[in-house]
């Protein structure tokens, strides 16, 4: 006996017509909800960690603050320790710690020694040389590492990929201090045969006071800098862009690309390339993060007015809130460039969402 078909309208009850239920918008939340909570989790322990341990780490620099700031005048005992007492130096160690965390949760990092100044306001004054010259050098170094680690990696052991990595690896592995300097001999200094091409140091011509002329003084400012800084980091990206198209040459999706009839170059960049370029998401936040803490060899061997050299003047004194608070904007801008990686990677590659 045959059932007759159910009427319109009718709802249908048999095992055969149903359709498996999809998750719904909350059984969807909770795992993505889950899991930025997690990261969200994670990045806050690790500042929290990042500020104990850089607050006992500098109390152990050998040298006093206050007879570093009173080198070279007559001052008493009395007065010294006057100052200890300003700066809460007389405290016990634990109560320095207390106070300086509730700063923290008020966003106060403190004052300087050697400044006299709240160490945020510093921050800030150094903060837009550093972002210009870090920013300019990650930008520059992410491109050119990118481009030629995707011709080296499409060829593995042609001429070009021979050639690109060993220079890569060359810069990668020198000083960057010694870098700086022999570029300052060769480019800056104007001896021998060479002419004195671009400035030794700081940031603007002292006469170029406004318009153009200032931004053509600067942008004179950072080459040197600059491409100390490009060579030094590029071979970063070129390795993990090489490695990582390497493994993409094998993938099934190519050799179809290639049966449809698709030139070498398009097959490469359109296919091959946007695939690779996800290792390197994780490389990328992680130096977006180091923009904020400069380069602290680079901006000292040039004498660029940021925060890297900022935070070298106050590790000779030492200037315990200055470097403290220095520290702590370093590691928070790391942690939340990480986090935010940790956050698009899902977004990008849908193998490791939640």
């Amino acid at each position: 006996m045959t059932t007759a078909p159910p009427e319109a309208g009718e709802p249908v009850t048999g095992k055969e017509h149903r359709k498996p239920a999809e998750p719904g918008r909350g059984g969807r939340f909770l795992p993505v909800a889950l899991y930025v909570l997690g990261r969200l989790g994670t990045a806050v322990v690790s500042l929290f960690a990042v500020i104990v341990a850089g607050f006992f780490l500098f109390r152990i620099l050998p040298g006093d603050p206050v007879r570093a700031m009173t080198e070279g005048r007559e001052v008493t005992t009395e007065q010294r320790e006057e100052l200890r007492r300003q700066f809460g130096l007389d405290q016990p160690l634990w109560q320095q710690f207390l106070d300086y965390a509730s700063g923290l949760l008020r966003f106060d990092l403190g004052t300087s020694f050697q400044y006299r100044e709240p160490v945020a306001e510093l921050i800030l004054e150094h903060l837009g040389p550093t972002v210009l010259l870090a920013g300019t050098g990650t930008l520059v170094a992410t491109l050119l590492g990118l481009f030629l680690g995707a011709r080296a990696g499409w060829r593995p052991g042609g001429r070009g990929d021979r050639t690109n990595t060993a220079v890569a690896l060359f810069f990668w592995s020198v000083p960057t201090f010694w870098l700086g300097l022999l570029l300052i001999v060769l480019l800056a200094s104007g001896r021998g045969f060479m002419p004195g091409l671009f400035p030794t140091g700081g940031m603007v011509d002292p006469h170029a006071v406004s318009g153009w002329r200032s931004v053509l003084s600067t942008a004179q400012h950072m080459v040197l800098p600059v491409t100390t800084m490009v060579a030094v980091v590029y071979a970063q990206y070129l390795m993990i862009m090489r490695s990582s198209l390497m493994d993409e040459k094998g993938a099934d999706y190519l050799t179809t690309a290639r049966a449809k009839g698709l030139r070498d170059a398009l097959v490469r960049r359109r296919h091959a390339v946007p695939n690779a370029l996800l290792p390197t998401v994780t490389l990328i936040f992680l130096n977006l993060g180091q923009v904020v803490s400069g380069v602290i060899l680079v901006e000292t061997v040039f004498s660029w007015p940021g925060l890297g050299r900022l935070f070298y003047s106050g590790l000779r004194v030492p200037d315990l809130g200055l470097v403290q608070g220095l520290f702590v904007v370093f590691a928070a801008s790391v942690i939340l460039m990480n986090l935010l990686a940790d956050l698009v990677y899902p977004l990008l590659d849908p193998r490791v969402r939640p």
